[in-house]
């Protein structure tokens, strides 16, 4: 397997050379499982305000609520502050 370091290395050449430097990204993390509802559909709005630091409703069709958890830790080692929390209910 490639270290993450690597990937993201790769991941940032390629994207500047296929779409160009207006694209380009600048941070990659990879995480362990991304929030997905029961249908297979990454919840893209809730990680949208987790790294935006704003609160977010967890919707009641994620398959498993712990992976937020796990989101902010990763994120957290990965350099990322005041991230968004889940409201509560």
């Amino acid at each position: 397997f490639l270290k993450s370091a690597e990937i993201e290395k790769t991941l940032v050449e390629v994207v500047r050379r296929e779409i160009g430097p207006v694209a380009a990204f600048k941070k990659f993390v990879a995480v362990k499982r991304l929030p997905k509802t029961r249908s297979g559909k990454v919840a893209r709005n809730t990680l949208t305000a987790l790294l935006n630091g704003k609160s977010f409703r967890i919707p009641s069709t994620i398959e498993d609520e712990t992976v937020y958890d796990d989101l902010r830790k990763e994120l957290t080692a990965a350099g990322y502050k005041n991230l968004g929390k889940p409201n509560q209910t």
